[in-house]
């Protein structure tokens, strides 16, 4: 299966991130501080997630990523879009709830030649075990059926230690 990366590009406030592969945990430090700095971007204006070229998207993956919905609709009063164009991925996004919290569209980029590849951060197993659990009760707190599928591993994690 080919490897997760994440692509992005902004301009003046708008931002596309592309998510190409399998998109696992260990990409969870890179998309969070990536979320940081485009947040504190003067003038941040929009911002668009592609998963038209993901294979595969973990559930951390899509806890930050309702995160990330979650604050710019909290910070900056928009709801972001997400390109789906894989089924499967689209099905998941829907049923956990993120329709509540993103625009989906089953459409792709048109064309990503001005996307650049975000490089690979290191973290600390504690530090990814933090962003893990975050990421996890933010999918908690989507929905009900979110809450149930997710309790256990989070009260597992919670009382791990790495």
């Amino acid at each position: 299966m080919q490897p997760g990366r994440i692509l992005v590009a902004g301009q003046d406030g708008a931002f596309v991130i592309k998510l190409v592969g399998d998109v696992r945990l260990t990409l969870c430090t890179t998309l969070d501080e990536f979320f940081d700095e485009m947040f504190s971007v003067e003038g941040f204006a929009s911002v668009v997630v592609d998963l038209s070229d993901a294979i595969n998207v973990d559930s951390t993956t899509l806890g930050l990523l309702a995160k990330l919905a979650i604050k710019a609709k909290d910070k900056f009063q928009f709801v972001p879009l997400i390109l789906s164009t894989n089924p499967d991925i689209t099905r998941v996004l829907q049923s956990m709830g993120f329709d509540r919290v993103f625009r989906i569209r089953q459409e792709p980029l048109l064309n990503d030649e001005d996307l650049g590849e975000l490089p690979v951060l290191d973290a600390s197993e504690e530090g990814v075990r933090e962003r893990v659990l975050e990421a996890h009760r933010t999918l908690m707190g989507l929905s009900e059926s979110n809450h149930a599928k997710f309790r256990e591993l989070v009260s597992l994690l919670e009382g791990q230690c790495f």
